[in-house]
């Protein structure tokens, strides 16, 4: 099943995409799914992000390709950071490179759950019945405010519109062994699997439940793969005019033009 948020002139609602149908949703469809018995087609609306997040909760370095190309060691435990909800922004919505920092803002592809069910110091085992499902995200991250001007990564990650997510929330999906990846313009710059993290999803939502509280419509970032800009020689950074696309294989692709601020 896939679930869209949707504007249609002006009206905002949640529905289950069915081919060239969306069946409007009463609610987002948290913990039960109610349907209004309305159906609008799908030309005439536009997708927005897929959830409005109370938290948008991130791992930093959980794959391990990507680890070793930073030239970090492994981490122990899964590193935690938290993006500004006001970063969230949906498909084919403008990445906007910062008006103080626009030279060396990067992309980040990664699979993303959304949780559907309060998680509250949940055990492993049953950690994934509180996801309602996956979205395909965009960690974009502007480098030098991350790695050399602040100290720590919240302002570098959180810029307004540093957080894409879409097209939709799969509800079908089995997150052990999902490829992940991201072209620039077209050319592929990310090529990974889940198989790859260090920290699977149900292991993400066990340990980050048991220092807060998981509500329902939370998105975790699950990490990016090799392939990130910074690391490249010479590095490539997102600059106006590009596109890019990220892809989570049984999800689907979203796509964001960028642009100046000026």
């Amino acid at each position: 099943m896939r679930i869209v948020r949707f504007d249609c002139d002006g009206q905002v609602g949640y529905g289950i995409l069915e081919d060239d149908w969306i069946q409007v949703l009463a609610d987002f469809p948290g913990e039960a799914v109610a349907l209004t018995g309305e159906r609008i087609r799908t030309d005439t609306v536009r997708l927005l992000a897929p959830a409005t997040p109370p938290n948008v909760l991130a791992i930093g370095l959980n794959y391990r390709q990507h680890a070793r190309e930073t030239g970090k060691e492994l981490p122990d435990h899964p590193l935690l950071f938290i993006k500004a909800t006001t970063a969230v922004i949906g498909p084919g919505d403008p990445i906007v490179l910062p008006v103080e920092h626009p030279d060396e803002v990067d992309y980040e592809a990664e699979l993303a759950m959304v949780i559907g069910r309060t998680a509250r110091r949940v055990p492993v085992d049953q950690a994934l019945a509180h996801v309602l499902g996956f979205t395909c995200a965009n960690d974009v991250s502007a480098r030098d405010c991350q790695l050399r001007l602040d100290g720590q990564w919240a302002r570098g990650k959180s810029f307004d519109t540093f957080c894409p997510l879409g097209p939709w929330i799969e509800t079908e999906l089995d997150p052990a062994k999902v490829a992940v990846s991201s072209h620039l313009n077209g050319t592929p710059m990310q090529h990974g699997n889940t198989a790859d993290l260090i920290f699977g999803c149900a292991e993400l939502i066990a340990h980050l439940s048991q220092a807060m509280t998981l509500l329902p419509g939370t998105v975790i970032l699950t990490g990016t793969p090799a392939g990130v800009g910074v690391a490249r020689k010479p590095p490539v950074f997102l600059r106006p005019g590009d596109t890019i696309a990220v892809t989570v294989d049984g999800v689907g692709t979203l796509r964001n033009p960028v642009v100046s601020a000026l």
